[in-house]
């Protein structure tokens, strides 16, 4: 960890936090460990590998394109970050005890770098199911 940097989030926070964050209930999504959820929106067949198929593409950083881009999403319902990129439904999740510097370009960057370790080491931690339920 570099400086400014503190300890991850466990998993059991994250998938708690996606949970409440999500706006669409019955959407299925996959978590990965440090934070980056895809969330599927035409979900199919093994959602672990679709998910992973995005992040392939979509997570990992090059700079001087579209993948280095990123916007910071105060978040309302949880404290911290969402951390866009050039995927509309790739995210990434920042707590306020992960970074000490808590600006848009420190948690920007922070979130970015997530994502690409994320799109780099493909580790699948949770996935939200929810093809079966029916609409409430």
């Amino acid at each position: 960890m570099g400086p400014g940097i503190m300890a991850g989030v466990n998993t059991d926070t994250l998938i708690d936090v996606w949970r409440r964050l999500l706006v669409n209930p019955r959407a299925s999504w996959a978590l990965f460990e440090h934070g980056t959820c895809v969330v599927l929106t035409a979900p199919d067949g093994d959602l672990s590998e679709q998910a992973e198929g995005i992040l392939r593409e979509f997570g990992p950083v090059h700079a001087g394109s579209a993948a280095g881009d990123f916007t910071v999403i105060d978040l309302v319902d949880t404290e911290g970050w969402a951390v866009t990129c050039h995927h509309p439904d790739v995210l990434t999740y920042v707590a306020p005890d992960e970074i000490e510097e808590h600006t848009d370009i420190a948690v920007g960057l922070y979130g970015r770098s997530k994502r690409d370790r994320d799109g780099t080491e493909l580790r699948v931690v949770h996935v939200e199911d929810k093809r079966d339920e029916s609409p409430a």
